[in-house]
Formats: C-alpha cells, structure tokens, sequence
C-alpha cells in the first residue's frame, strides 16, 4: 500500500475456528480477526490484496445472525465467517471501485 493510503476507510471482524484433536479430546480454538477496506487495497490477517485484483464482494446469511463473507479475487475466492452485516463494507468497496 503506498504511504499516503495507510488508513482503513473500512473494517469488519471474522472469526478463524480451528479444530484441534487429540488422543483423548478435541479442542476448538476461535480466533477473531479483522478485514481492512483501503483506498488501493483489502487486508486481512494473512493476505494484502490490491483493491485491482479484488474481483467482487458477496455475503451468505445463515439464520442465526452470522453467515460466510465471501472475497472474489484474482488468487481465488476466500470465504469468511463473520457475526455482522457486511453492506456497509461492500458498499464502501464498490464505492472506491466507481
């Protein structure tokens, strides 16, 4: 991200559940993480990705109030678990895109 850019226009938190068995119990370890909405780019916790090889931004609610945020690129599709609504980050995004 250039210098003059480092501010997060956006953010929205998801959340990373890790399933870990062992020889007698299996653990669930949940992680909270956030995405970040750049003017020329999208953070998360392991990819920077340049808001040009950002392809499309989509959401699938599940009735309990959380639902998969699914981020189209140009590397593939990454879907994320998130407890909020994402319109606003979408609309923010297609809002720079413009």
């Amino acid at each position: 991200m250039n210098e003059s850019n480092n501010q997060a226009i956006c953010t929205m938190t998801y959340h990373i559940v890790e399933r870990i068995v062992g020889w007698y119990e299996q653990t669930t370890n949940r992680t909270h993480h956030r995405i970040y909405l750049y003017a020329d780019a999208v953070s998360t916790a392991k990819n920077i990705f340049k808001l040009e090889h950002v392809h499309d931004m989509s959401y699938k609610p599940f009735s309990g109030g959380s639902g998969l945020f699914y981020l189209h690129t140009n590397q593939g599709v990454f879907m994320f678990e998130i407890d909020v609504d994402p319109t606003h980050f979408i609309q923010m995004y297609k809002r720079i895109r413009e």
